[in-house]
């Protein structure tokens, strides 16, 4: 049993507010009188939270492959034993979710707290009324989520952090800041910090409002205290206004974080204590100058992105996710879209610190629904709370530039559609005038003719980039970006021969050449690159997606109308191809198509690889991508030549949705065809006639060895750090083996355990916990977590006919 007592935090609120993520009990089904306290729930499985129940599996071709062939759906009961203190029987007990999949309900004591359908949206409840001080007290929480209530993988439970708050009667609510700065050019930039005061006592309350801001290396540097009369039963509002002299700007290059501390006192006494983090930042969008930031502007180099964290399931986790965003920041990232619901916390706190913009987005329906299980059907009676809330949620974050109201929302074919556009824009902007609003438009030319795109600030434009000139020319005052693009698919290390536009392979894998092998909308990268060059006035691209995710797993699957999901013809296709990177974080070769386009450090990649047994002689189409000016190809030593880049063009076989049926000729491709004969390859980029990158692969011999590799040799001993192990199968002189697939067996010693593998491909249908793990093309993926105790880490990999690994890693508190 957890106890709960009243001692000093370093969280949001001064007298408690704590984790809530030890100790719970689950149960899978339906669990009769489980709300009540004398429950016997002595043989429910016992685990900490965050939890994905569906990511467990396992894997079914009953279950639909358009949610990853998991059982998204179902009930699930969770249940806690704790105690409080009876010191706190003056004060408010709440219990905050970060949010909870989906139709969730909640009882204390056997008395229902609240519900909350949506699974994306954090809620709280007062849980005062319920709590027996000094003895023991039982939460226990059913969810219910459906079948097809979503498009992608949605997964299943208390998937996000549990806080439990013990706050004084007068105190400062969830989400009780609003932030905002200007004249942030000058050198005193002026601090706006709106605060909500709750009283719950019976009587009027006077008392003082002290906010210190504190700068981004934690030094108090202004101070102001207003003097606060809150009526009885009532939440106040006060406005206060601090000077921050010389401004350390937040941006992409420098994301400061400031602190404001926000202390209520009593008679001199500080009876709460309420910490925001925000940024001193300036935004503006103009059809002009596209976005600015800080007075610059800036394209948006933006990815979508859905919420689980691949192996590990929807289950939050601060290090998967940072690990997620660090890997599309070395692509060139600096933007996300988050598709296409609210994200996270932690991933508005990872964004804030790395220096990311993003697009929060609400709902992917409003009342016409997509699925049979869809948001439309809790539209009416929660849009309004849940847009709300997550306005009051995220508005303090300096990364978040955009809210978007809806994407590809079917209202866009309703000649009355506008209307719920415009009231939604409407809430957004009674919370929040700094930051405007958006949508994922499809239906082109529909969104125009119904009047929706005049219901917005900002226009986005899912998958018709040829369509950008015609807009802005017909809308001169309009802003206009690629909100979701390309749609390209390929599966990492898989190349297929000949080039083709259409997938001729029954392998359930698309080829990494990265031409168009996809669902009808895609295109490749490079005509959006193409657009965004030639639109000056387009503010940037999403491109679809940043990550593969599970669920949706395009082009293998059809759509059956009867099931309102995907065939299962294609089984065991689970998991999407659309992503430069898989679903275990490894690049493939897309990532360096716009790692070229969207960076600057000098670079340089070369495509497929070099073990092409049985093809000596054949010719072999070669891929460069690079930033520089030229690229030179070697073979076994032997010069190739030159290519220019943006003069030497490379055809890619192509039909898309907005082109005749023909060839399309890129400017950001060099390719070369090359008569196969075992050795390597060399590419070496050149920029104003000087070697600037180069990249070399070798044919790889026999496979002999397992080498790991750590992403990081120390983690955090708290029970929640994970380290993410690349696992490469190499030849005795550590070259990859770009075709092995060899099982790899698992095992590890001290304070440690394996909490998922992967290896990226598709079609795998072993379970994520499992301790073994076949290669795919290579490489696979071992994911380690701590335990609270420090100490060493010791992983062993082994596998047949091959060298075992050893790795040793650090735990420290």
């Amino acid at each position: 049993m957890c106890t709960i007592g009243l001692g000093a935090c370093k969280q949001t609120q001064l007298l408690s507010d704590q984790e809530f993520n030890k100790e719970w009990l689950f149960f899978k089904g339906e669990a009769e009188n489980a709300i009540l306290v004398e429950f016997d729930d002595s043989n429910w499985r016992k685990l900490n939270l965050p939890h994905d129940w569906a990511i467990e599996g396992p894997f079914s071709k009953e279950y639909n492959a358009r949610t990853g062939g998991l059982p998204v759906h179902g009930t699930g009961w969770y249940r806690k034993h704790f105690q409080i203190s009876k010191v706190a029987q003056n004060k408010i007990i709440s219990v905050e979710f970060d949010g909870a999949m989906n139709n969730a309900n909640v009882w204390v004591n056997g008395q229902f707290a609240g519900k909350r359908p949506f699974g994306y949206i954090g809620f709280e409840f007062d849980i005062t009324p319920f709590i027996k001080f000094g003895e023991e007290n039982v939460i226990a929480v059913r969810l219910s989520p459906e079948d097809l209530s979503a498009r992608w993988y949605s997964g299943a439970g208390i998937y996000r952090n549990v806080k439990l708050k013990i706050n004084n009667k007068l105190h400062i609510p969830q989400w009780g800041t609003k932030i905002t700065s200007k004249n942030i050019s000058g050198s005193n930039t002026q601090v706006n910090i709106t605060s909500s005061i709750c009283n719950k006592y019976k009587d009027q309350k006077t008392a003082q409002l002290q906010t210190q801001i504190l700068s981004p290396k934690g030094e108090i540097i202004s101070v102001i205290t207003s003097d606060i009369v809150i009526q009885a039963k009532t939440t106040g509002i006060v406005d206060q206004k601090l000077n921050v002299e010389n401004p350390q700007v937040w941006s992409l290059e420098t994301p400061n974080i400031y602190t404001a501390i926000s202390n209520i006192l009593i008679g001199g006494k500080t009876v709460d204590s309420y910490e925001s983090k925000f940024g001193i930042r300036e935004i503006k969008f103009t059809p002009e100058n596209g976005f600015q930031l800080n007075g610059k502007t800036i394209k948006l180099q933006g990815v979508c992105m859905h919420h689980d964290l691949g192996p590990l399931g929807t289950a939050v986790n601060y290090r998967a996710t940072e690990r997620q965003m660090e890997i599309m920041k070395g692509m060139g990232v600096n933007a996300l879209r988050t598709s296409h619901n609210p994200p996270s916390p932690e991933m508005l706190e990872i964004c804030d610190k790395l220096g990311i913009l993003v697009q929060v987005e609400a709902f992917d329906e409003w009342k016409i629904g997509k699925v049979p299980n869809g948001y439309n059907k809790y539209f009416d009676e929660w849009h309004e709370k849940d847009l709300r809330d997550m306005i009051k949620r995220d508005r303090n974050h300096p990364s978040v530039i955009m809210w978007s109201i809806g994407n590809e929302i079917l209202e866009q074919g309703k000649t009355d559609g506008w209307k719920i556009a415009k009231a939604l824009t409407e809430i957004c902007h009674s919370e929040d005038s700094t930051r405007p609003t958006t949508a994922g438009f499809n239906y082109y030319p529909a969104p125009f003719e119904n009047q929706l795109t005049k219901y917005v600030d900002i226009v986005g434009m899912n998958y018709w980039p040829i369509n950008y000139e015609e807009i802005l020319e017909a809308n001169p005052n309009m802003i206009v970006y690629g909100s979701e693009t390309s749609s390209q698919t390929s599966s990492r290390g898989v190349y297929h021969f000949p080039i083709e536009a259409k997938e001729q392979h029954q392998t359930n894998q698309v080829s990494s050449y990265d031409v168009t092998v996809g669902p009808a909308w895609a295109y490749p990268p490079d005509v959006e690159f193409e657009q965004q060059e030639k639109v000056k006035r387009s503010l940037g691209e999403f491109m679809w997606t940043g990550f593969d995710y599970l669920g949706e797993p395009t082009p293998y699957g059809g759509r059956d109308n009867s099931t309102h999901g995907y065939w299962n013809d294609d089984w065991p296709s689970r998991s999407s191809y659309f992503a430069p990177v898989d679903l275990c974080g490894f690049p493939k070769d897309r990532y360096y198509l716009y790692q070229s386009q969207w960076t600057t450090k000098p670079m340089v990649h070369v495509l497929p690889h070099w073990n092409w047994e049985g093809k000596e002689g054949d010719i072999i189409p070669v891929y460069s991508y690079t930033n520089c000016d030229e690229v030179e190809l070697f073979v076994n030593g032997k010069s190739f030549g030159k290519k220019v880049k943006g003069v030497d063009l490379t055809p890619i076989p192509a039909e898309f949705h907005f082109f005749p049926k023909g060839t399309y000729l890129s400017k950001y491709r060099l390719s070369w065809d090359v008569p196969y004969q075992p050795g390597n390859i060399k590419v070496v980029a050149y920029k104003n006639g000087k070697v600037e990158a180069e990249k070399e692969i070798h044919t790889a011999g026999k496979a002999s060895q397992i080498n790991l590799v750590a992403d990081r040799g120390t983690i955090n001993a708290d029970g929640k750090d994970l380290s993410f192990i690349t696992v490469r199968i190499e030849d005795e002189n550590g070259n990859l083996c770009p075709n092995a697939n060899q099982l790899i067996e698992f095992s590890i010693e001290g304070n440690g355990v394996i909490t998922a593998v992967g290896n990226g491909d598709a079609t795998s249908l072993k379970a994520y916990q499992s301790k073994e793990r076949n290669a795919f093309n290579g490489l696979c993926l071992l994911i380690v977590k701590s335990t609270e105790k420090s100490g060493i880490i010791k992983i062993t990999a082994k596998s047949n006919s091959l060298t075992c690994s050893e790795l040793t890693i650090n735990s420290k508190k």
